[in-house]
This record gives C-alpha cells, sequence and structure tokens, in this order.
C-alpha cells in the first residue's frame, strides 16, 4: 500500500499483508515524525481502483440514513459560529482550532472524510478549514470540496471556506476561484492562521454585505 505523509509529502509503501484489514489505524512518518492516519476500508490495489473508491465515499453517505451519532454537536446555543477542521495533522490541527476558538467558533474535527461528510448532512457550518489532502493522496481528488462544490449556492454561500494547502500562495484569489474556495492558506503561514483568516472573513463580509442587504430588501431570505 502507498502512503503519503500529508506534512512533509514524503511517500513510503506498506507491505500488504501488514495491513490491518477493514479498519483505520495510524503511524509515524520515518521522515518526520508525524502521526499518519490510514483507513485500509478504501484500500485497494490499483489506483483507478482508488479513485472508484473515493467516488464511493459520496455516494454512500448522499444514501445513508439518519443517525443521530453523525450530529456534529448535541447543542449549540443562538448566535454561536461553528467550523469545521479537516486537517490530519494533529500539531497543526490544534493550533487551527486554538485560532477558531479565539475567533468565537465552536469547532469540530473529524479525523476521516467519510465522518466529515456525514457532519455536514446534519449541519450548515459557518466555516470550513479543509487541507486538500485531507483523506486523499490526490488534492483534485478532495471529498469534502467536491461536496461543498455541489451545495446550492443559496447555502454555499453562507459558508467560508478555507483551503489549507502546499500548492498556491497564501491569500491567491484566482487559486481561490479555481478551487470555489474563499481564502487560500499555504502551509509556511500556518503561524499566522488566526491573523489571515480574519482578514479573509472581512474581505468575505464586506464582499457579500450589498448583495445580502439587496435580498433582504426584496425579501428573498
Amino acid at each position: 500500500m502507498d502512503v503519503v505523509c500529508q506534512k512533509c509529502l514524503a511517500k513510503f509503501k506498506i507491505p500488504d499483508e501488514k495491513i490491518p484489514k477493514g479498519q483505520s489505524f495510524s503511524l509515524t512518518c520515518p521522515q518526520c515524525e508525524n502521526k499518519v492516519f490510514v483507513d485500509s476500508r478504501h484500500h485497494t490495489r490499483s489506483s483507478s481502483s482508488n479513485s472508484d473508491m473515493e467516488k464511493g465515499i459520496l455516494d454512500e453517505v448522499d444514501g445513508g440514513t439518519y443517525d443521530a451519532s453523525d450530529k456534529p454537536f448535541d447543542f449549540v446555543e443562538e448566535g454561536v459560529e461553528t467550523a469545521l477542521l479537516c486537517e490530519p495533522d494533529a500539531a497543526v490541527r490544534a493550533k487551527i482550532i486554538t485560532a477558531l476558538y479565539n475567533m468565537g467558533y465552536h469547532t469540530t474535527a473529524p479525523l476521516l472524510p467519510k465522518d466529515a461528510l456525514k457532519q455536514m448532512r446534519f449541519h450548515v457550518f459557518d466555516m470550513v478549514v479543509l487541507n486538500e489532502r485531507f483523506g486523499t493522496r490526490d488534492p483534485d481528488m478532495n471529498n469534502v470540496l467536491k461536496y461543498l462544490d455541489r451545495l446550492n449556492m443559496s447555502i454555499r454561500r453562507n459558508i467560508f471556506v478555507t483551503l489549507v494547502t502546499t500548492r498556491f500562495r497564501t491569500m491567491d484569489n484566482m487559486a481561490a476561484f479555481h478551487k470555489s474556495v474563499n481564502l487560500i492558506i499555504n502551509f509556511k503561514n500556518i503561524n499566522e492562521i488566526e491573523k489571515i483568516l480574519r482578514r479573509g472573513k472581512t474581505d468575505y463580509e464586506n464582499f457579500y454585505r450589498v448583495y445580502k442587504q439587496s435580498l433582504i430588501k426584496t425579501g428573498r431570505i
């Protein structure tokens, strides 16, 4: 099985016979010692099968039945904003959670894409912070990003989506437009994430203020 570290992007192989069958597990990256989470339930021998399996996650979640345990929060006070954090690296995840807490967000941080997708079925988050390699080796096959892209625009425009990446520069508006997100943050700027999120959120609110006021005046919201 081929494994890619989401932090340093090192690639290494695990013999198939040493992989726990049908369960998720973690291991330490031999290069940077980051904890890497692996879900063997989605592992097949061919890359094409991997792509099909990743696509199947969306289908499985869309066709799922109601399960109260999939709800991200039991109770959220009125007026409190919520955030979904999809980041596999524990150290980076802790920094982002702290930043979101300082900004007043009530945050949930699932470790697997399927859990994130299930939570989004039951709750519309105000903020989503997503590592582009969360649950996938191919950042262009990110299931959480695909799910967000499929949302009705009346819902999607009320969610501030931040993509954490190594491929694009922080606050690259053109890259954000092409990836259908509101903000890009490069990993090298992760220590400044609270400042960047605050700036991005302010720009977003200013951009949509007039539009939302127009909707209110016309009685469309």
